[in-house]
């Protein structure tokens, strides 16, 4: 049997070179491929599918302009509605999960004044066939695209990027975890690190010698655990 779940993210970006390395490398290069034993023109879908696509494409002036300047003033320049509109209407309802079922996508915008990314949103958004992915640049993106376009805007953090394609990366691969497959032992998709240990059972720095705690040395199961899950981000 096939991959259970089939999901496929749409990047909407003004630099797609910027993710050739990281989707062509180890957990997403591989979820990107059919599964084993079956074909890329048939067989075993792949568990999802990545799609890059550069917001130039659904300009319409020759110097293929995105951005203008700031109704009110201000400094730098904002990413016009236009052409996310356009990229937007495209992209949307291009892969259905199957024949009879509608297609199920959630449009998202990166901003600082989102709401904040975390563990549940990413398992919130891993329930869609399709994320559309809005990065934007400059000074911002304006501001009916997050109202009209977009089904909600999104932070990664409290702080300011260069744009939102490192925010869309942290998106894949959170959400990606959470598809059935991705992960192979799906414990370990969704849990929040614990402090751990391995060889050697001492190491030296310095003057100091640093040991593995001696519960994890025990062999007691019941008391490993406990101390993982005190040892755990909460």
């Amino acid at each position: 049997m096939g991959p259970l779940f089939f999901m496929r993210f749409d990047i909407i970006t003004i630099f797609p070179k910027i993710f050739d390395g990281f989707l062509n490398e180890s957990l997403l290069a591989r979820a990107q491929k059919p599964a084993k034993g079956g074909s890329a023109s048939g067989g075993k879908k792949p568990l999802l599918t990545i799609g890059i696509h550069n917001l130039r494409r659904w300009t319409t002036d020759r110097h293929q302009t995105v951005d203008d300047r700031p109704y009110g003033g201000g400094v730098g320049m904002v990413m016009k509605v236009e052409p996310i509109y356009k990229a937007v209407l495209s992209i949307k309802g291009q892969v259905l999960r199957n024949k009879k079922s509608k297609q199920n996508s959630r449009v998202i915008l990166f901003s600082p004044r989102g709401k904040q990314f975390d563990q549940k949103t990413a398992k919130r958004l891993a329930k869609y066939d399709q994320l559309i992915l809005i990065c934007g640049r400059y000074e911002g993106v304006d501001e009916r695209v997050a109202k009209h376009v977009a089904d909600e805007v999104i932070s990664v953090g409290d702080y300011v990027l260069n744009g939102g394609e490192v925010a869309a990366m942290a998106t894949i691969e959170a959400v990606s975890r959470m598809i059935p497959g991705f992960i192979a032992k799906s414990e370990s998709a969704q849990k929040f690190d614990h402090a751990q240990y391995t060889r050697p059972e001492i190491f030296k720095l310095g003057k100091k010698n640093l040991a593995v705690p001696k519960v994890l040395l025990s062999g007691d199961h019941t008391k490993i655990a406990e101390w993982r899950k005190k040892h755990a981000k909460a």
